[in-house]
């Protein structure tokens, strides 16, 4: 029985020295299989590479396939090269698809990303001019679109060229202003909410200094550049213009979208809350004003208005758009007073004098009306001699007007047409010069 016990002893001892054995093997094997894994993924690299150099696009996309499945257990290196074969081949075979591109950009900025969190940057660089030139292909793209009348596409493009990389601001405002002359405001709206989200305002700083020989104001890409040419002594006076926040511009455009699509209470909380932030801004206010008048609120319009001109009372603009107000809310002698004052302002304001025109005109339906419902006695034909003078007083009333317009604006068809009409009632002989101005203007004979 002893001998059996140590018999035993001596077996217990021998079987944790088997398993010691056979975990050594495993490690080792498991250690070839890693190596094995990581040669081949190299190979399938470097085949990727080659393939790539050659321009067989498709032997390096399969190479690439075949190292990817692997790349999870890649080290940074390893990582970064894939990701930069695999921009590269997609960005020479995108075929203008936007998806494409998108994708071959992605791929660079990963290269970026992967060797920024490991510290190394042996292709970040390659990636990044790989990126720029895609990028700038991408936007010359859009201004062609944007050039042949494409603003659908061209909007695309710039949004895409602002995804690519977030710091380029300008290009999701661009692509904004696109999606609205093509028309499509609901991604024109998400566009410019994003803008607002980000907190976009689209200030840029121009770096300029007086030419010292010249005495001519210049512009410089860089403060740097600027501050150069001043200590060389070539210019002097250095400045830095800033141009204006775009972020009315922008928030007026979210209403006028909202109010297109008759959203009236998400275009008031969008100027409510852009006032918030900027409460005394006249193009807020403004933008306010036109909201209302889209929405057919005339009389809050024209409260906003003349706010707006008691804060610049020397704008003929404004007393012009006060003129239009009081005129839909057929308070036509108030909106005179308000073009007069533009004009006082501004001699030569062409529209404000065709509206004054049109306002006196008006009064001509009711005499005409009074004319032909006049009978054939006595009395009814005295009558209708002193409504006739007072047709012909209200012709020479407007005349002023008109003439004044067409100084400003000589081929204003309408204006012409309208002045030869009345030149025939008053038998003023001018009647046959504005009837050949027309024929001009209109190329007849």
């Amino acid at each position: 029985m002893a001998r059996i016990l140590i018999n035993d002893r001596n077996k217990q001892k021998q079987i944790p020295k088997t398993k010691k054995v056979m975990r050594t093997k495993l490690i080792a094997a498991l250690f070839v299989t890693m190596s094995t894994v990581g040669f081949s993924q190299k190979k399938a690299l470097g085949a990727a590479k080659k393939a790539l150099k050659s321009g067989n696009l498709e032997a390096a996309a399969d190479a690439l396939k075949a190292a990817e499945g692997q790349l999870g257990a890649a080290d940074a290196k390893t990582k970064s090269l894939y990701y930069l074969l695999n921009g590269q081949v997609i960005g020479k075979k995108t075929g203008g698809s936007l998806e494409k591109i998108e994708a071959a950009a992605t791929a660079y900025n990963k290269v970026m990303e992967v060797e920024n969190e490991a510290g190394a940057k042996k292709y970040s660089e390659q990636a990044f001019t790989e990126l720029q030139l895609l990028r700038q292909s991408l936007i010359e793209g859009a201004i062609k679109d944007q050039n042949a009348g494409n603003n659908k596409l061209a909007a695309e493009k710039l949004y895409l060229g602002y995804k690519t990389n977030t710091k380029d601001t300008l290009y999701l405002y661009y692509a904004a202003s696109n999606a609205v002359n093509a028309k499509d405001y609901d991604k024109a709206l998400n566009y410019y909410n994003e803008l607002v989200t980000i907190g976009f305002n689209g200030i840029e700083e121009t770096f300029v200094a007086t030419n010292k020989t010249s005495g001519e104001v210049e512009s410089f890409q860089s403060r740097q550049l600027r501050n150069a040419s001043v200590k060389a002594g070539s210019h002097i006076k250095p400045e830095t213009k800033k141009s204006a926040s775009k972020r009315s511009e922008i928030t007026k455009n979210i209403v006028l979208i909202y109010v297109s699509q008759g959203k009236d209470e998400e275009a008031k909380k969008a100027i409510a809350t852009a006032k918030e932030a900027n409460p005394g801004d006249p193009a807020l206010l403004q933008a306010e004003a036109d909201m209302f008048y889209k929405t057919g609120d005339i009389e809050k319009y024209k409260e906003i208005m003349e706010q707006i001109v008691a804060n610049d009372p020397e704008n003929p603009d404004l007393l012009y758009n006060l003129g239009v107000s009081a005129s839909k809310l057929g308070d036509n002698e108030q909106a005179i007073a308000y073009y007069e004052k533009a004009l006082e302002l501004k001699p030569d304001y062409g529209s404000a004098q065709i509206n004054i025109a049109s306002i006196i005109l008006s009064g001509e339906q009711k005499i005409v009306e009074e004319m032909n419902g006049l009978g054939t006695s006595s009395s009814d034909y005295k009558k209708y001699d002193a409504l006739k003078l007072k047709r012909e007083e209200l012709y020479k009333k407007a005349v002023p007007y008109l003439e004044g317009a067409l100084e400003s604006a000589p081929d204003n068809v309408e204006a012409v047409r309208t002045l030869m009409n009345i030149f025939y009632q008053l038998d003023d002989p001018k009647a046959d010069e504005m009837k050949n101005k027309l024929k001009a203007l209109e190329g007849g004979s």
